[in-house]
């Protein structure tokens, strides 16, 4: 394949051999085999390894064990090298496609045994759904394929090299390729096969992929169907029992779009979902449908024709014994975590999360800008010069890592706008995955924050511009020039909707001046709010000399290269405790607003598409903190957008000790996310002589 073995390293566009294209993660009940579990485990100093560890034969009981999925430099206590974090700068000379000889290289094996009536399938495929950074496959000794992009899904067809009964498959994982150029994002590095890897049987006639494209229109619901799969498979079934949808399509030339007429719509506070299955003779796909229409009219961003305001967070995939290694339970506490801060959406920066995580997005209700693989922010320190979204040589690359993001996870009604991926400077390449974007699924919009002159994004997206220039930037009629845009090019930002994908660093004492961005979202329609960096600190376990446990950041596993303690800055703690900033964040983006007005409160219902009914109004009198009266308040069923009053009862106010008057709404019973009586907004009144 190469006359130098190890080229593929420095090679921008690596993938060889029997790789399959992108397509949905999805729920089948064709056969499945997990492969996740112990391995055997060598690591090398450099890439220039002999490949002999990967014949059947090869005697492999001298190395280590590890499991899959996992991080190598988080397991065996130091002995398979340290994490290594930076934020800008990389941790080697940039000298694009090139990579140090000085490469920790990971040698994976595991035997399995492939059952018996897997011999009937017509495919066997092996699936990787995640491996920093790059990776070469080899089965039963035959070598499969080459693949990259860390968080992206990679399946190889491996019918030819397995057989029933024994089988053994072999892995060599390099810490550093081509690949980590585009992979530059503000974490740590943490090298290694850390999400799941799994053999799929796939059947004759089976379907190779699907695609339920909901929309939504006054309570009607369509899905337009797109299935992937031979002639063989038909015929085809979509059924959704709860709306009593049951469409037999004979030859894919009659899939046509199915209408519903009557649907609850699905959003990020009323997360509806239908259960949904597409069955051939020879395979069945589950999917939970979401009914919704995602557009951009003039300067608004809509869904279901209602603007959104994105209350957002930054979210990495970080846990701090596990590192990128996804702990479903741990996921959903963060989200259900996020819920009851008002968080109501997540950028997933800088790459697509495990696909779980977005079925709980689904199910929870969030927002989610679903970000792309990709960033060469490191080379802002060499003027941009190299930078690999302006080289036609990386064209391939670029484009394989959007396509991937976007095929795995189109599905997911979660999924409102697709980002191109973060801090890579701008250039053709962007612009090239922008068009491929747009062709393939033209209903959600493209983002990219470095297309500060809209040549190919459909909203306007910035990092930490000041309160002043938001405010600029959301006037009617403003004429202040706009970062690195002509005139001609500022006017036609503004004729777009702006959201700040980045704001409100919540480094140290931050976040700062969060009510004041809040005050410009509700003073100016086009403004649509933004995300916070970041959702939660980094900080590795550890242990200190004295045997104390505590959290690691950048230089505390002896990097040479680092960027100290600049992964410490999100809202919430690396052992999940909530910052102050957490809290103030919830009171500052709460859904329902109250305001003391005599002896009436005017309740405000801000919320997106949602209704009160979920909520229950209470008041209580405080002296000195003490609570000395509570009850209901009688507040009529108030729409999204409409405002209310009620008369708040009569308070003694105390002679000798401050009064406080306190209003709240609370959830009216248990949710998925927080049970009832959980506090959703609150306001208080100082009463006091």
């Amino acid at each position: 394949m190469f006359s130098n073995p190890t080229a593929y390293v420095s090679d921008p566009t690596p993938w060889h051999g029997a790789l399959r294209p992108a397509r949905s993660w999805l729920r089948s009940d064709a056969p499945s085999l997990s492969l996740n579990g112990p391995w055997r485990f060598r690591l090398s100093p450099t890439a220039a390894v002999a490949e002999d560890f990967a014949a059947e034969d090869f005697d492999d009981q001298g190395w280590d064990g590890i499991p899959v999925p996992a991080h190598w430099v988080l397991e065996g206590d130091g002995a398979h090298g340290r994490p290594i974090y930076t934020n800008i700068q990389f941790p080697f000379p940039i000298d694009p496609p090139h990579v140090p000889d000085e490469n920790p290289t990971g040698d994976y094996r595991r035997h399995f045994d492939l059952p018996a009536h897997w011999r009937d399938a017509e495919r066997v495929v092996l699936r990787f759904d995640g491996v920093e950074s790059l990776f070469k496959v080899w089965v039963n000794g035959v070598e499969i394929g080459v693949a990259s992009g860390s968080r992206l899904a990679h399946e190889f067809d491996v019918t030819p090299a397995v057989r029933p009964g024994a089988n053994v498959v072999a892995v060599r994982v390099h810490q550093w390729s081509a690949a980590s150029y585009l992979e530059d994002q503000d974490q740590w590095w943490l090298p290694g096969i850390f999400r799941d890897v799994t053999l799929l049987a796939r059947p004759a006639g089976g379907i190779e992929d699907v695609w339920l494209r909901t929309g939504y229109d006054g309570g009607r619901g369509r899905v337009e169907t797109e299935v992937t799969a031979g002639a063989e498979a038909f015929p085809v079934t979509l059924r959704i029992p709860e709306l009593g949808v049951e469409r037999v399509w004979e030859t894919p030339a009659d899939v046509a779009p199915v209408d519903v007429a009557e649907v609850e719509p699905w959003s990020a506070e009323r997360p509806r979902l239908y259960d949904a299955t597409v069955s051939s003779a020879a395979e069945s796909i589950a999917l939970r449908v979401g009914f919704r229409t995602v557009e951009i009219r003039g300067d608004r961003f809509l869904v279901n024709g209602r603007r959104v305001v994105f209350h957002g967070m930054n979210r990495h995939e970080a846990h701090p014994e596990r590192g990128r290694v996804f702990d479903e339970a741990h996921a959903r506490a963060d989200l259900a975590r996020m819920k009851r801060f008002n968080v109501n959406a997540i950028r997933t920066s800088h790459y697509p999360p495990h696909p779980r995580l977005l079925d709980l997005a689904d199910e929870l209700g969030f927002w989610v800008v679903l970000e792309c693989d990709l960033e060469t922010h490191g080379f802002d320190k060499v003027g941009w010069t190299g930078n690999p979204t302006d080289d036609p040589a990386w064209r391939a690359a670029c484009l394989d890592r959007v396509e991937r993001t976007v095929e795995r996870d189109k599905n997911h009604p979660a999924v409102v706008m697709w980002s191109l991926g973060n801090e890579a400077g701008t250039g053709a390449n962007l612009a090239a995955m922008s068009a491929w974007v747009h062709a393939r699924d033209p209903e959600r919009p493209v983002h990219y924050e470095g297309d500060h002159t809209g040549d190919y994004t459909d909203v306007y997206s910035r990092m930490y511009a000041t309160v002043p220039e938001t405010e600029q930037i959301g006037t009617d009629g403003s004429r202040a020039p706009l970062l690195g845009c002509t005139p001609a090019q500022g006017a036609r930002q503004r004729t777009k909707p702006f959201l700040l994908c980045e704001y409100a660093h919540a480094m140290g004492n931050g976040p700062g001046a969060l009510d004041q961005y809040e005050a410009l979202v509700h003073r100016y329609p086009r403004l649509h709010g933004g995300f916070v960096w970041e959702w939660r600190d980094h900080g590795i376990l550890a242990t200190a000399p004295d045997g104390r446990p505590y959290y690691a950041y950048g230089g505390d596993f002896g990097e040479v290269v680092h960027d100290g303690n600049f992964v410490m800055d999100g809202m919430v703690l690396s052992d999940d405790v909530p910052t102050p900033g957490l809290h103030e964040f919830k009171a500052v983006v709460q859904p329902i607003r109250f305001a003391f007005d005599g002896d009436q409160l005017v309740i405000t219902n801000l919320r997106h598409s949602a209704d009160t009914s979920d909520l229950r109004f209470r008041w209580r009198v405080e002296y000195d903190g003490t609570p000395v009266a509570a009850g209901e308040l009688p507040v009529p069923l108030l729409a999204a957008g409409e405002s209310g009053r009620v008369p708040l009862p009569p308070v003694a106010v105390a002679a000798d000790a401050e009064t406080w008057v306190t209003a709240e709404a609370v959830l009216a019973a248990d949710t998925a996310w927080a049970p009832a009586g959980h506090e959703v907004a609150t306001a208080q009144q100082d009463r006091s002589v």
